[in-house]
């Protein structure tokens, strides 16, 4: 095999030169469904875990970093102790308002959801 002089390099997802960037957008156009079968887990020299994707642009080849989320014991006891009820309910939307203690939704008018086959309409 031929060896390449490539630069090899590793870079957060946040932090892409516009060079790295467009070959990202063009290896994956479709974004996390895409390069989801490419990630890959990675350990750093002081063993803590990072997952990335490599990308190659003309002169180099990089290992771009993903933010990823990794369930942990300590968060699943969290979760099944009830613990982590509230933070959900504030990331569904169901917190913050007057009435969200009542179960219902934030709006009750669904019939400005019905469609044009509707038959109650005519």
């Amino acid at each position: 095999m031929a060896q390449d002089n490539k630069r090899r390099g590793i870079v957060s997802y946040e932090n892409m030169s516009e060079e790295l960037a467009q070959a990202f957008a063009e290896k994956y156009p479709n974004g996390f469904n895409d390069y989801l079968p490419d990630l890959n887990k990675y350990t750093k020299p002081d063993g803590t875990p990072f997952y990335a994707v490599m990308v190659e642009i003309p002169d180099a080849i990089y290992l771009v970093k993903i933010k990823v989320k990794v369930d942990d014991a300590e968060d699943i006891e969290k979760w099944l102790d009830g613990e982590e009820e509230a933070e959900t309910e504030q990331v569904a939307g169901t917190s913050g308002s007057a009435d969200a203690g009542d179960g219902s939704l934030p709006d009750d008018n669904i019939s400005q959801y019905g469609g044009d086959d509707d038959s109650s309409d005519a």
